[in-house]
């Protein structure tokens, strides 16, 4: 099996700007955009992406005046993979808490897409973080299990590697048809490493796809948090998604009644890649009434429950 110690990064792509120690010696790495004192905006991505997918938002929310953090959950761009292959939603919670102290303990906003919105929702509804809003980008309890099964068979593609990165622009293009290909191909050695075999590999740590995915009792957990949401929340759906369909936005609404919603027509299931531009001022409106940079938050913060054990729900979220 491929492991990351044979894996090297393409010459030219970003170097990591942070690196923090995450839970149980594994190191995660991150970007920054916006004043330092701005109010901190944590930005987590799905399976199989990479900070990289929230470049364009971290730019547009740095330059609005807040603190954009974008990091690489473990076993994903350049973080450490895990050395015993957990991927679950509570180790990733471990490690955004890890995060959250590395950077000096002040309360985040969290925005999650997919599995880093099922991190996000549990850190939060289940008071691991104290968090000041939550945006929660096309995932919710109940997801569409043929979406979850279209990403997974892209995740599993050419497990022996690809030969070019032309091969790699045409794997994406066939699962993402709806976006325009991008004239250069140097833009997706973000999302391959070499390896010894002199084959392109996916980033990612090939233990995450073989992770436990119980969807049930995925849905259970996330059904509880989100009833438990005491702070302002907004819910952003691609109006293409084949993974959370609207009659499953609407059943997160009726938990979380206080919950505001956006969908963005034109978007899949990866909406601050499609329409950055709308997503970004979405997020900016949300955020200038619930957490205005140089205001305090709308709510006051709430006693933080430390993640003990194992909760014997612990499988990974969709990608």
């Amino acid at each position: 099996m491929t492991t990351k110690t044979a894996l090297t990064r393409l010459p030219g792509t970003p170097e990591p700007m942070h690196r923090w120690p995450g839970h149980g010696g594994v190191h995660i790495t991150g970007d920054a955009w916006g004043p330092v004192d701005g109010p901190l905006v944590l930005l987590q991505h799905g399976g199989g992406q990479t900070r990289h997918a929230w470049k364009g938002t971290g730019e547009t929310l740095g330059a609005a005046g807040y603190r954009a953090v974008a990091f690489d959950a473990r076993g994903h761009g350049d973080s450490d993979w895990s050395p015993d292959g957990a991927y679950g939603q509570d180790v990733m919670v471990r490690d955004l808490q890890c995060v959250i102290a590395a950077l000096g303990q002040r309360r985040p906003v969290l925005v999650g897409a997919s599995m880093g919105g099922g991190t996000s929702l549990v850190a939060v509804g289940e008071s691991h973080v104290d968090a000041t809003a939550l945006v929660l980008v096309d995932i919710a309890p109940r997801i569409e299990l043929s979406g979850v099964d279209h990403i997974q068979a892209f995740m599993r593609l050419k497990p022996e590697g690809f030969a070019s990165l032309e091969e790699v622009a045409q794997a994406i293009g066939t699962y993402q048809p709806h976006r325009r290909r991008p004239p250069k191909l140097d833009g997706l050695g973000k999302n391959v490493r070499l390896g010894t075999d002199g084959r392109y590999h996916w980033h990612w740590d090939p233990r995450y796809r073989a992770a436990p995915f119980n969807l049930e009792q995925r849905t259970r957990r996330l059904e509880a948090c989100s009833v438990n949401l005491r702070l302002p929340t907004l819910l952003v759906r691609g109006g293409l998604s084949d993974v959370l369909s609207e009659a499953g936005a609407q059943e997160f609404l009726a938990l979380c009644p206080t919950a505001e919603y956006v969908n963005v027509t034109g978007a899949g299931h990866m909406v601050a890649g499609d329409r950055n531009d709308i997503f970004a001022n979405a997020v900016i409106d949300f955020l200038a009434r619930v957490v205005p940079v140089g205001g305090a938050p709308v709510h006051p913060s709430h006693a933080v429950r430390p993640l003990e054990g194992d909760t014997g729900v612990d499988t990974v979220d969709v990608p």
